[in-house]
């Protein structure tokens, strides 16, 4: 079946528009992480609490701005990809933030510190807890990269279900993912 040259050409032209303004969208998606040493490093703060390390396993206090104009929900993961195994190390997966959420305390990830936003989810980390497990990589390795990256959906709930793993979590959030935007920050012992 042929289609009609008209509808031809406002397929073409739809295609271009969406191309054109999707990088702008994705431009404009802010995440800082506040209170970074220098040369973006983990302090202490955000060193876990365990496994040979000594520090306060808070999660890093966020600053987000510039959502796309259709993102319906927020997520928030980190995670080491230099980690001693096949898949990494997850550390954070926050998820279902409302889209008014501007910005996370310090400790917003650790469970009985600050309050998270009314209906926001934590999944798994792989110490095995819920929320925010820190960065703590084997002592001589040089240092890893964590990835904190803000996720902006187009769904208002990602629908996960109990007990659902890092990876299930992480595959429904790209999956429904508009935009994101990653910092890389560092940490070694």
């Amino acid at each position: 079946m042929r289609m009609p040259a008209r509808m031809t050409l406002a397929a073409l032209v739809a295609t271009l528009v969406a191309l054109v303004a999707a990088p702008t969208a994705i431009a404009k998606l802010q995440l800082r992480v506040l209170g970074l040493q220098p040369g973006q490093r983990f302090g202490i703060n955000q060193v876990y609490n365990g496994f040979g390390c000594t520090g306060h396993n808070l999660s890093p206090a966020l600053r987000i701005s510039g959502l796309p104009v259709h993102t319906e929900s927020l997520a928030i993961t980190i995670h080491d990809p230099d980690a001693a195994t096949q898949s990494g190390w997850w550390h954070w997966l926050i998820y279902d933030l409302r889209t008014s959420t501007k910005q996370l305390a310090e400790g917003a990830g650790t469970p009985g510190r600050a309050p998270l936003p009314a209906g926001t989810r934590q999944g798994p980390n792989d110490f095995g807890t819920l929320g925010y497990g820190g960065v703590c990589p084997p002592a001589g390795d040089r240092p890893h990269r964590y990835h904190v990256t803000l996720w902006a959906l187009k769904v208002s709930t990602l629908a996960a279900p109990p007990g659902a793993s890092a990876a299930l979590i992480d595959y429904m959030i790209e999956a429904n993912a508009i935009a994101h935007r990653t910092v890389i920050v560092r940490y070694s012992r």
